[in-house]
C-alpha cells in the first residue's frame, strides 16, 4: 500500500540542493524527476527576475553539464539540467526506490519535498538510506492516501480546495482561459507563484485520494 510523506530538508544537506542554491531570496519549485540516460533528470521552473543569476550559478556548479531552457510561461521559465549525480544522491535514491516526486519547492536555504513510496518497506529503506548518510531530514507529515481521514476534501487544504475551486468558477481552467493566475492571485491577496503552488498541490492530492487510490488487499 502506498503512503506519502512531506519532508523538509536543509539546501546545503543534499546535492541538488547545493547545485540550485542561489543567494537572492525567491522560491524554486521542482516539477518532476524523469530517468533519462540512467540518471535523474530534474525540471526546475524558476521566476524571470532572477533566471540570470540561476542560469550563471548553475552553470558554474562542476556536476552540471547542461541546463536547458524548456519553456517560458508569463514570469516564470522551466528547466531542464543535465548532471552526474552522485551514486549515492537522494534524488537518486528516490527513483531507485520506485518513489514519485509529487512536488518540491526551496529557497536558499531549504527545500520541501512531497513524496510517494509505493510502500512503507519503501519508506523505511529511504529513511535507512538519509540515516546512514547523515542526511539532515525532518519528516513534517505522513499519511496513507486510502484512509478515510483524507476528510472532506479528499486530502484538499481548505486554501486549496478555495483556490481551486475559484480557478474552475473564473475560467481558468476553460479554452480560451477567462482569468490568469495573477488575476486569481490579486483576488485572494497573495502572490502569483502561491497561487500556481496551490492549484499544484490540490490537483495532485486530488487525484491521489481519488484516480489513484490503491486496490483493498482481499
Amino acid at each position: 500500500m502506498s503512503v506519502i510523506v512531506e519532508l523538509t530538508i536543509p539546501s546545503v544537506e543534499f546535492e541538488l540542493g547545493r547545485i540550485l542554491r542561489i543567494e537572492e531570496p525567491t522560491q524554486l519549485t521542482l516539477e518532476t524527476m524523469v530517468p533519462l540516460g540512467g540518471k535523474p533528470t530534474p525540471f526546475v521552473r524558476i521566476r524571470n527576475e532572477v533566471r540570470e543569476t540561476f542560469e550563471r550559478s548553475v552553470r558554474e556548479h562542476p556536476s552540471v553539464n547542461d541546463i536547458q531552457l524548456v519553456d517560458t510561461h508569463e514570469d516564470e521559465t522551466l528547466y531542464a539540467l543535465n548532471w552526474d549525480p552522485s551514486e549515492a544522491s537522494l534524488l537518486r535514491r528516490i527513483l531507485d526506490l520506485d518513489a514519485v516526486l509529487m512536488g518540491a519547492t526551496g529557497t536558499a536555504d531549504t527545500w520541501g519535498l512531497e513524496l510517494r513510496f509505493p510502500s512503507h518497506e519503501a519508506l523505511s529503506s529511504f529513511q535507512e538510506f538519509y540515516l546512514d548518510e547523515d542526511i539532515d531530514v525532518s519528516i513534517e507529515r505522513i499519511y496513507n492516501p486510502t484512509k478515510p481521514d483524507a476528510g472532506p476534501w479528499y486530502g484538499m487544504t481548505p486554501p486549496q480546495r478555495e483556490t481551486l475551486a475559484a480557478a474552475v468558477e473564473a475560467g481558468y481552467y476553460s479554452l480560451p482561459r477567462q482569468i490568469s493566475t495573477q488575476e486569481l492571485a490579486d483576488s485572494f491577496g497573495i502572490s502569483d507563484q502561491a497561487v500556481t503552488e496551490r492549484l499544484r498541490r490540490g490537483i495532485s492530492t486530488l487525484v491521489l485520494n481519488t484516480l489513484l487510490i490503491d486496490e483493498p488487499d482481499e
